[in-house]
């Protein structure tokens, strides 16, 4: 049996912890056989645990606690705490091994809502687990989602060299918003998915550059985020976003500007890392 889980990308700007996207990046997991104790192959080096301890098999253990110890071994093309949704597609990754391995026949909300109490949030989790353009709203136990088309266009992730932990990136948030300043953040977001919804991929981008939430903060953190920006300006990017809480940077772009704004890209930082993304539409899949 091989897991396959999708990279996301989270908040889309004003789409602050509810919206995210699939990405045609992936962790796979395959099972390999029974064994006395559980052993997790892969290639991270010693920071991630091998044992019962990983995080993938401590999700799958939380949801079927009487699981038999099994060998699997993981690859994935996602980044570490770069704001890809690296954790998220660790803990959809162990639901799912639960759910085939216990045979619990989860369905795609049950798993939604396990995956949303795990992480906290579902703007990740969501579209890792149903593919595509997901808004949830997750209020305890409680999660309701829609998944949606995503509008077709090319997702430039600018990846610095350097790691950025989620925590460190909620510090700099404000405790609390005044009422007003809550109602133009929400109405933002609110134009943002309408026009996803639409499949006004223009405007959706101008509104995803116009959040209030989270980016006015966290961008002090990130030196690159300004010039990132200003190459999707010059180069008819459609709209640029900081993925997640960072430091990944995401420009949505015409398949006619890749190339130029690759290359400034590049050129902007050479220790980077620049993927060229498309949707993944399926989400979670067993094989």
């Amino acid at each position: 049996m091989r897991i396959r889980v999708p990279a996301t990308s989270a908040n889309l700007g004003p789409g602050f912890d509810s919206c995210g996207v699939a990405l045609n990046c992936y962790l796979f997991v395959e099972v390999i056989k029974k064994t006395t104790a559980w052993q997790v192959d892969h290639s991270y080096g010693e920071l991630i645990p091998n044992d019962e301890n990983n995080l993938i098999v401590q999700t799958a253990l939380k949801i079927a606690p009487n699981l038999l110890p099994h060998q699997i071994k993981v690859v994935s093309d996602i980044p570490l705490t770069r704001g890809l949704g690296s954790s998220s597609s660790a803990i959809v990754a162990g639901i799912e091994l639960a759910n085939r391995l216990a045979q619990l026949n989860l369905s795609e909300n049950d798993k939604v809502k396990l995956a949303s109490q795990l992480e906290g949030h579902p703007d990740n989790v969501a579209p890792a687990i149903c593919g595509d353009l997901v808004i949830a709203s997750g209020n305890g136990d409680q999660v309701n989602y829609v998944k949606h088309y995503f509008p077709d266009c090319q997702l430039i992730a600018f990846i610095p060299n350097v790691e950025l932990k989620t925590s460190e990136s909620r510090d700099v948030l404000p405790a609390d918003f005044t009422y007003s300043d809550a109602v133009a953040a929400s109405s933002i977001a609110n134009v943002m998915v309408a026009s996803l919804i639409k499949g006004d991929i223009v405007q959706a981008g101008k509104m995803m550059e116009q959040d209030k939430f989270h980016e006015i903060y966290r961008s002090s953190l990130l030196a690159h985020f300004a010039d990132v920006r200003q190459i999707s300006h010059e180069h008819e990017g459609y709209g640029c976003y900081l993925s997640g809480a960072g430091p990944t940077v995401m420009i949505l772009a015409p398949a006619k500007a890749t190339a130029i704004i690759t290359q400034k890209l590049q050129a902007l930082d050479q220790t980077a890392k620049i993927e060229v993304f498309q949707v993944d539409r399926e989400g979670v899949q067993v094989f």
